[in-house]
């Protein structure tokens, strides 16, 4: 199951127009990279939780797409923990490696808002198709239609990398050129891929440039996308998040600004 299909619903989460969705998440992004400390964080990351509930995606389905971060958040805050900027007490110290007082608390701190940040972001972006998403953005915050559609070829098209990729893994291995070297099988399959891409991207912008998808006459669209009250609701749930995390941190003392 990859992340970027999109998950299929009757939840009213769904309904919400994308652009609104893309805006909430940005929302709580900005607030959270503006600051590395575990209180608005945590504040954050367990707000977010009681709405995950109302997000239309079962534990499993939850689990399997939020898995990279998952596995990004430990991997941040070690990183973190070895090489922070050491403050405090030393525990370890070896080379380049210090564990301290501060890298300790920079790596929970770490943690905590990869979590906050990519949660939300991955559990709205699953909920969003790829096609109303497009209606949006061209509807909505008006962007070019050019660029819009093309942006929207071009992701109706990673899905297919992944059947391009086992087609011809299969066809390697039925040539007999596929058992041995891992590394080198890597490296070559990974330029075959290449040369696919770039020709059937080159066959999709001829085709669509013979429908007349890059002429300079204003688009209608097939679907109205609608700006209503429920998105406002939902930009203004990212708007409480991010200012109930920030009043929390500065009230504790626990804001630190990352350009301080």
């Amino acid at each position: 199951m990859s992340i970027l299909t999109p998950v299929r619903g009757t939840q009213v989460i769904y309904s919400i127009n994308p652009v609104a969705k893309l805006s909430a998440a940005f929302l709580l992004s900005f607030v959270l990279i503006l600051t590395i400390d575990w209180l608005s964080a945590t504040v954050a990351l367990v707000l977010e939780s009681v709405l995950f509930a109302w997000a239309g995606l079962s534990r499993r389905q939850f689990f399997v797409r939020t898995l990279p971060i998952w596995f990004a958040a430990p991997a941040a805050a070690l990183t973190t923990l070895l090489y922070g900027q050491p403050s405090g007490q030393t525990y370890v110290s070896l080379g380049f490696l210090h564990v301290t007082d501060g890298s300790i608390s920079l790596a929970i701190a770490t943690a905590l808002r990869v979590l906050a940040i990519g949660l939300p972001a991955v559990v709205l972006f699953v909920t969003i198709d790829p096609t109303d998403l497009a209606d949006g953005l061209a509807q909505v915050w008006h962007l070019p239609s050019r660029f819009v559609l093309g942006a929207l070829a071009g992701l109706r098209l990673v899905g297919l990398f992944i059947d391009d990729w086992r087609s011809l893994e299969l066809a390697r291995r039925a040539r007999g050129v596929g058992d041995r070297g891992r590394i080198r099988r890597l490296f070559s399959q990974a330029f075959a891929l290449l040369v696919l891409s770039i020709r059937r991207g080159s066959k999709l912008a001829t085709a669509m440039e013979a429908r007349a998808f890059g002429g300079d006459t204003p688009r209608t669209w097939a679907r109205q996308s609608r700006f209503g009250w429920r998105e406002t609701v939902l930009i203004g749930i990212g708007a409480v998040i991010a200012a109930t995390a920030t009043t929390a941190a500065v009230l504790f003392g626990t804001w630190n600004f990352v350009a301080g």
